[in-house]
């Protein structure tokens, strides 16, 4: 394999390039090493990513042990949780594309040879992995980890709970004090929301799609076993490097992609899995379509009981086993495809072999050799807590997966709805239209939002947005009132993952696109079935013509900085809404 570093520090034009990597204390002898970047998303903006330095020096050690040197750089990372309900959620998707894009930039420029990414908020993972395969370096991703879940009088809490309080002291159910006791105890530490929201969701595909060490999604941020498998993970990366040459595109194949999809409707996992995997597949030339999303999800059953629609936190699927059991439930069931190839030099099937029905596998070891006790179960819990977190295939908490496609007059292009925890499949009722989400908050915090109401928040899309926010305020407050039940959603935007009810986005075509969501109008009927795949406005073919004949475009949100560039370069969000040069739009 080609060691690109070499052309920034051999021969005698480079000694410039020698004497500046000197004055950072690197010798001749590491500098005869191949480079490894270490990437981490680490900040102070969230919990989710406050720690994640320090993995980065545990990394780093792993890449340095293992014979290379390792080169470390940060890049930015946006809250989701803090940006959501304002404006700031439109630059949360932008993020995906800004991270994918500086890591990109870095490795280049200093010609690195492999790299290790490690994130933990909603964007940096498939921002990280994106760049993984646009650079096609040997390269291993690492989760930064999942936040502990907060305890409230004998109640798990997640910061989702927080959002739906606020609906529920809206409404009148609860006191401020309460309010303010949700608050103080959701989240009692670092790392990403704990429920299967759209953090969790992506470091369990990691682990599917063969681009992270198994069992690395599950352990929580604030545990020993992380700092070790982000040790792992630096050495692992420097073996492809040394070692064996397998870059991300011999990772990611078509099959690969099917096994994320495969786990994305196991676990119940965020729309925004959608979004990514289709985001990631333009990056390896991989034609992922919304068929091959239904496609898979009709054959695969959703087996674990997660939060939002379900019971558990992250926290308690490491207890019995983490991923590695989910995917050996599936394999074991014909629904993996096992020959497909990981960053341990394995495939799917040669990691799986040892894992064995809610055994608690053996944790890695760190730099010295030891191992945590209790292994990754950690004494915490057992078998007789398994059969309640994790289903067998043949008795599923659903038939098939919760990651549906719909079409229809409303949504020609596709869009999308998780169905966990969704007892109805048809919902039927009357359009209240609000062209920001703000104008809809409004509403629904007024209490006016009754029963039988199809909240349609548009002009939200890639474009139209920009950045295509999240709705979790919106959408949590409606539970939190308790008509999570009796009324649906319907945006070009995105949902949280952390969002349940009957809840429907990535409407495309757009509204700014003049997709058929920009026509729909207050009181219109609108009809959404999930086991026909249906989404429909009853309007009429000449009313949906006389009133597109009047509709206008409205100005950009936007016309300078970061937002205006991703709208001007974004496509669809039925094909990722990642951004393409304008040559290839």
């Amino acid at each position: 394999m080609a060691i690109s570093s070499r052309n920034v520090v051999e021969g005698i034009a480079r000694a410039p390039h020698r004497a500046m990597y000197k004055a950072m204390s690197l010798t001749d002898e590491d500098l005869a090493r191949p480079f490894v970047g270490v990437c981490h998303t680490g900040n102070e903006a969230t919990p989710c990513n406050i720690h994640l330095p320090q993995l980065a020096l545990k990394a780093k050690q792993g890449v340095a042990d293992a014979g290379a040197t390792p080169r470390e750089f940060a890049t930015i990372a946006v809250s989701d949780g803090i940006a959501m309900g304002h404006e700031g959620m439109k630059s949360s998707l932008v993020s995906r594309e800004v991270i994918a894009d500086s890591i990109e930039l870095m490795v280049r420029a200093h010609q690195y040879d492999a790299l290790v990414g490690i994130a933990g908020c909603d964007k940096s993972l498939p921002g990280t992995m994106m760049a993984m395969a646009r650079l096609d370096v040997p390269s291993v991703f690492v989760y930064g980890g999942t936040i502990m879940p907060g305890m409230l009088d004998g109640r798990e809490l997640t910061i989702v709970d927080v959002y739906e309080a606020v609906g529920s002291y809206d409404a009148g159910s609860i006191s401020l004090e309460q309010l303010k006791d949700i608050e103080n105890a959701a989240c009692p530490n670092a790392g990403s929301c704990g429920g299967m929201f759209t953090a969790n969701t992506m470091a369990s595909i990691s682990e599917a799609i063969g681009l992270a060490l198994p069992g690395s999604a599950s352990p929580p941020a604030e545990d020993a076993r992380r700092e070790a498998m982000a040790y792992d993970t630096g050495a692992a990366c420097a073996r492809l490097l040394l070692e064996t040459g397998i870059r991300p595109r011999d990772i990611l194949t078509p099959e690969a992609f099917e096994n994320a999809i495969a786990m994305l409707n196991a676990v119940g996992g965020s729309t925004n899995g959608i979004l990514h995997l289709l985001a990631l597949s333009r990056e390896v030339g991989v034609d992922l379509t919304y068929e091959d999303f239904e496609r898979i999800r009709r054959r695969t059953p959703h087996i674990t009981d997660m939060k939002p629609g379900g019971s558990y936190v992250m926290n308690s699927l490491d207890r019995i086993g983490g991923i590695p059991l989910v995917m050996k439930k599936l394999l074991d069931a014909g629904l993996l495809n096992g020959d497909c190839m990981t960053v341990t030099g394995k495939t799917i099937s040669q990691n799986l072999s040892s894992v064995a029905p809610y055994a608690a596998a053996e944790p890695p070891a760190g730099p010295d050799g030891s191992r945590p006790q209790g292994g990754y179960g950690d004494g915490r819990a057992g078998a007789a807590e398994a059969p309640g977190i994790l289903r067998d295939t043949d008795s599923p908490i659903h038939r098939t997966g919760t990651a549906v496609i719909l079409r229809g007059t409303l949504a020609p292009d596709g869009a999308v709805i998780k169905t966990a925890g969704v007892e109805m499949t048809t919902f039927e009722g009357r359009a209240r239209v609000f062209d920001r989400e703000e104008a809809a908050f409004e509403e629904v915090s007024r209490g006016g939002i009754v029963p039988g109401d199809v909240v349609v928040i548009r002009y939200e899309g890639p474009k139209g947005g920009p950045g295509m926010r999240e709705m979790l305020a919106t959408t949590a407050a409606l539970v939190g009132q308790g008509l999570g039940r009796q009324v649906a959603m319907v945006t070009d935007g995105r949902f949280s993952g952390g969002t349940r009810g009957f809840m429907v986005g990535h409407v495309a075509p757009e509204a700014y696109a003049g997709g058929p969501i920009a026509l729909v109008r207050d009181g219109d009927t609108i009809v959404i079935d999930t086991e026909s795949n249906r989404i429909d406005v009853r309007i009429s073919e000449n009313e949906a013509e006389s009133r597109r004949a009047g509709w206008q475009r409205p100005p950009p949100n936007y016309t300078h900085g970061a937002l205006a560039k991703f709208a001007s370069l974004v496509g669809s969000a039925a094909e990722g809404a990642v951004t393409r040069p304008v040559a290839r739009q």
